[in-house]
């Protein structure tokens, strides 16, 4: 009988119990509720890894302090291997929820469903903090792809004294006068003005030199648009300086290397770069880089600037829409911005970043290096991505170094130069 209560007892509080327990569990949230549950952001990055490493960690840590309910996972990918993965991601769906996107790399988002449109979700104050130039350099066919990061622009570093020698006053700042420059320097030193390379796989400098002088490489349909008037005066004029003397003629064998070569040498007046390399040059050189001057990156008549413009992209299929704008627009506010251009020598997108002392004020005792910062942060209020968002740039590129050498070599007229390469562009 004993027995028999304690069983009808054990019954009732195990019961009671497993009432419990079902009241408690219709309470109160589980780890894998919505209120609580961490939601991750996953982000991409080209080749910041292991340089940035430290600061990207920080920066990340920072923004998931400050949101709790949200986590960062941050993959960085090779330069080399960046295009390709992308590709593969858009076909497959599998884009991240953020991630870094080089100008040369627009064509990727032709197909339009990869990439959520900003001016849907983004009102114009916001886009008003950016630099109007750099945010009309992220749009496909009037809609914005992504939110402009930093960006790079060459400036001109030259060597005073051999100017001095040539009896050369201030560096060009034009085509017109670098030919001019060119003779001059050469007629009285026996140096050359500059080295730029027609290795396909190498400078920019040449290609770009077709935007700057007025002359659209590709039409509205991806065809060639060079095969003009306009676009025989630029192929004329590299074949010009190259058939007059005023190239070297590594600048047909050698690539980015050999211009840096030539002037640290002292056998070029100039040299076309980044402005950070004023003090690798210093240290390389000491008796080039003693004379080494800043100067502002060569254009042409439309007075544009060429730069090299990374974005912030948000894939369509993100399920996470709202976050990931809020993490693409932390990354590039003016903070953040101003910090990783500090951190990483390159400069900010975001007006207010870019009108910062760092980059207004000068002191009297400014190193060169210093004073081609300033230079190089006032040409990005003119500054264009000058190369088209098309597949296979590369190729383009390829078609129009090879038939211009052919051209320097007198292996073609520069007419037949300029139409075998917007064919072999067409033909593709």
């Amino acid at each position: 009988m004993v027995n028999m209560v304690k069983w009808k007892q054990f019954g009732v509080f195990t019961l009671f119990g497993i009432l419990l327990t079902i009241l408690l569990s219709c309470s109160t949230p589980t780890s894998n509720s919505g209120s609580t549950e961490t939601k991750e952001i996953e982000f991409w990055t080209i080749q910041l890894q292991p340089q940035f490493t430290n600061y990207f960690n920080q920066l990340i840590a920072e923004f998931e302090a400050d949101n709790p309910s949200l986590s960062v996972r941050w993959i960085d990918v090779p330069w080399s291997a960046m295009e390709s993965k992308i590709q593969s991601a858009i076909l497959t769906k599998t884009l991240p929820d953020v991630f870094n996107l080089n100008s040369n790399f627009g064509y990727l988002l032709g197909e339009p469903n990869a990439w959520l449109n900003l001016d849907t979700i983004l009102s114009d104050s916001v886009k008003d903090q950016y630099l109007p130039n750099l945010w009309q350099a992220s749009t496909i066919n009037g809609k914005s792809f992504g939110i402009p990061w930093y960006a790079t622009t060459n400036i001109t570093i030259y060597n005073s004294e051999l100017f001095k020698q040539a009896g050369v006053d201030k560096p060009p700042t034009t085509y017109t006068e670098l030919a001019e420059v060119a003779r001059k320097i050469k007629d009285t030193t026996g140096k050359y003005a500059f080295f730029t390379s027609f290795l396909p796989e190498s400078s920019l400098e040449v290609i770009e030199s077709f935007g700057k002088m007025g002359v659209k490489l590709v039409d509205g349909e991806g065809k060639a648009a060079f095969n003009t008037p306009a676009g025989k005066g630029v192929f004329k004029y590299w074949v010009d300086l190259y058939r007059d003397g005023l190239l070297p003629k590594e600048v047909l064998t050698q690539g980015i290397q050999g211009s840096i070569d030539f002037y640290q040498d002292g056998e070029t007046a100039m040299l076309f770069s980044g402005p950070e390399l004023i003090g690798a040059v210093t240290e390389n050189a000491p008796d080039v880089g003693e004379f080494s001057k800043p100067g502002f990156q060569i254009t042409g008549k439309t007075g544009q600037t060429a730069i090299m413009l990374m974005n912030l992209v948000i894939s369509q299929n993100t399920k996470l829409p709202d976050q990931a704008l809020k993490f693409a627009l932390f990354i590039t506010n003016n903070e953040n911005q101003l910090a990783f251009a500090r951190e990483a020598s390159v400069l900010p997108s975001i007006n207010k970043a870019l009108e910062n002392s760092y980059f207004q004020i000068l002191s009297s005792e400014a190193s060169a290096q210093e004073q081609a910062k300033i230079i190089s942060a006032d040409q990005m209020l003119k500054g264009e991505v000058l190369l088209p968002l098309v597949k296979d740039f590369s190729q383009l590129k390829q078609s129009i170094y090879q038939n211009l050498q052919a051209a320097m070599l007198g292996e073609k007229t520069v007419e037949q130069a300029m139409a075998d390469a917007a064919s072999e562009w067409n033909q593709r």
